[in-house]
């Protein structure tokens, strides 16, 4: 979400609600509470949540803003089907965006690189690992905004943060497996040291690989996901 929606967003002090409901209808996207393709109405909504139609109808219009929803005007809204598509192209614009952080970071100094990435380096190397789960999702997310934003370039940095919101619905998946929170302390912990040692060539190969595992894992993750969600029984 841009910085700019979100101070437009903020203005409306009456909107604390509509928030609430943005929030747990996100959650249930995320959660496939609510799945891909699901219809519903606005009245339905705020039945449930025991709120009026206003506030529902400007969360929607918020998640539909961020591109988790469509609405039909004579017939409700609807949960976007998943598009897989999408999703590998941000993939790739993610790849493209850090792989130049990284060239960036490797072209500074080395006390000036290795002071920017000291607080990477103490969390993901000398920290015990963490339970699988959310936890873990938001520690991942940061450590590569975190890489982006010491390249120094502001743009790039708030690009890469709205890239990271809008995958965030199946990246997350990939912190649900002990394997997979193992693999990604290892292949951070050797990204951080082939940038501190300026191996740009080897250290945009390390995170190409990282990214392309992790998004071939989601993908994996996702489609058992959402068959479990729709045929409970037979999963």
């Amino acid at each position: 979400m841009s910085l700019d929606f979100q101070q437009k967003r903020a203005k409306g002090q009456p909107a604390v609600l509509a928030e609430r409901i943005y929030q747990t209808l996100k959650n249930d996207i995320f959660d496939f509470r609510l799945m891909p393709g699901d219809r519903f109405t606005e009245s339905e909504i705020a039945e449930r949540m025991a709120v009026s139609r206003t506030p529902v109808r400007q969360a929607l219009f918020w998640l539909e803003r961020e591109g988790y929803v469509e609405v039909f005007y004579r017939s409700g809204w609807q949960i976007k089907p998943f598009d897989f598509a999408w999703f590998e192209e941000l993939y790739e614009l993610r790849i493209v965006l850090e792989c130049e952080a990284i060239r960036r970071l490797c072209l500074l100094p080395t006390a000036t690189c290795a002071a920017r990435l000291a607080e990477l380096c103490q969390q993901w190397t000398a920290q015990p690992l963490p339970e699988p789960g959310a936890i873990t999702s938001t520690l991942d997310e940061q450590f590569h905004m975190t890489l982006v934003a010491a390249a120094g370039n502001g743009e790039m940095a708030r690009i890469h943060a709205e890239l990271t919101e809008k995958i965030r619905i199946i990246r997350r998946l990939d912190f649900t497996r002990e394997d997979r929170v193992a693999a990604t302390y290892r292949e951070h912990a050797a990204i951080l040291q082939a940038v501190l040692q300026q191996q740009t060539a080897e250290a945009q190969r390390l995170l190409t690989e990282h990214i392309a595992v992790s998004k071939a894992e989601v993908r994996k993750i996702t489609l058992h996901m959402l068959q479990q969600a729709r045929h409970p029984l037979t999963s």
